[in-house]
């Protein structure tokens, strides 16, 4: 028996429907087609549906502020999108000169050297230390607005690459979306929030695998006895998989945590799911010899079938077509085991260049100036 066709999401009106989808049509003609012309629609009915759902005041302003704010970050990041991002957290207690402010700042000069920008939280302690290694030009700032701790840092206030956010769960949305890399530095709730949910979602497959990298200051413990914490109580009781120690790596050698982020990019690119098989964009493809290797060793990973050498498949898009793949039929509770795989493969290109297509400070865009920044925000709840 066939399935019924899937009921489109729409007004509870055709005669609605049709001026709306008259409406965005007039409004691609006149300002260019959108590239997801669906979404777009979906957006539109969603807010209108508030309506019908005599949703209150106060939630429909948190959505169009949400929205506002979403809308703003990506066009801010936009201009970038090209080059690789680390996000860096830690307290923003700690001190100019304490060891730990001295790691970060090292930690990102080092990282930008690479050709990489750095993305952090824009206020002081570890997240100033860290846009200060940096540089104005290799940073972005995501300030939260709160009543302490929070006013921007002096190398990221007023620039076009700050954004200022009202809520944590937007702010919190864009760290993950636009990093290619996260690193922890000592901090409190905040800090072991992001490291943790940065885990979680990695180990679930909502996001793709990134490095993950917890800083200690040198000879320092703070993240080694975090360690014997998770080993301890979540590893020995089974809480998590064996495996999923391979998501994350812990070290007081700033030096270490940068090849650990660079490396992971030596030969892997990116991936993405096309129905139900992991696509894997390589920058050199395995021979015969080590795709055999792998599919040894890595069986254990898979759900059936065999790990393949594959083309671009046409559900990508095009998207980096000329990059050769793997494909798989991977199982999604064994993301540890899938990230020593993408070791294995990066092991097969250790001379590569860093994979990054254009240094921070040789881009130049029409400035986003904080003018325009305030202006997006504005008319909504503090």
């Amino acid at each position: 028996m066939s399935e019924a066709p899937r009921r489109r999401y729409a007004l509870p009106d055709a005669a609605l429907n049709e001026e709306l989808e008259a409406f965005l049509g007039r409004f691609q003609e006149r300002f260019g087609d959108c590239e997801s012309p669906e979404s777009l629609r979906q957006i539109f009915v969603t807010a209108l549906r508030f309506v019908t759902d005599r949703t209150s005041q106060a939630d429909v302003r948190l959505v169009a502020n949400a929205l506002k704010e979403l809308r703003h970050s990506f066009r801010v990041f936009q201009p970038y999108e090209h080059v690789r991002k680390v996000a860096v957290f830690g307290s923003a207690r700690i001190q100019p000169g304490e060891p730990d402010w001295i790691a970060a700042q090292r930690f990102a000069e080092e990282i930008v050297r690479e050709g990489w920008m750095v993305i952090t939280g824009a206020g002081p302690g570890i997240m100033e230390a860290a846009q200060g290694g940096a540089g104005r030009k290799a940073s972005f700032g995501v300030n939260i607005r709160l009543p302490f701790e929070q006013s921007a840092n002096p190398t990221i206030a007023g620039d076009a690459k700050l954004i200022n956010f009202r809520y944590f769960f937007t702010r919190k949305l864009v760290f993950v979306k636009e990093a290619h890399a996260i690193a922890l530095f000592a901090g409190g709730f905040g800090t072991h929030d992001e490291g943790f949910e940065a885990l979680t979602l990695i180990q679930t497959g909502r996001t793709e695998i990134v490095p993950v990298v917890f800083v200690d200051q040198p000879g320092g413990s703070y993240w080694r006895d975090w360690q014997r914490y998770v080993d301890s109580h979540l590893g020995e009781r089974g809480l998590i998989d064996p495996d999923d120690r391979a998501l994350y790596l812990v070290t007081d050698d700033v030096g270490e945590a940068v090849r650990e982020i660079v490396g992971f990019y030596s030969n892997y690119h990116s991936s993405r799911f096309v129905r139900e098989l992991l696509v894997l964009r390589l920058r050199v493809a395995p021979d015969d010899a080590q795709l055999e290797a792998l599919n040894a060793e890595f069986a254990g990973v898979l759900l059936g079938g065999r790990i393949e050498r594959s083309a671009a498949l046409p559900e990508e898009g095009g998207e980096d077509a000329g990059l050769p793949r793997l494909v798989l039929a991977v199982n999604r509770r064994r993301v540890g085991l899938l990230r020593k795989l993408i070791d294995r493969v990066n092991a097969w290109a250790p001379d590569l260049a860093t994979p990054t297509d254009a240094s921070p400070h040789a881009i130049t865009e029409a400035p986003i100036t904080p003018e325009a920044e305030r202006a997006e925000s504005e008319g909504g709840p503090g």
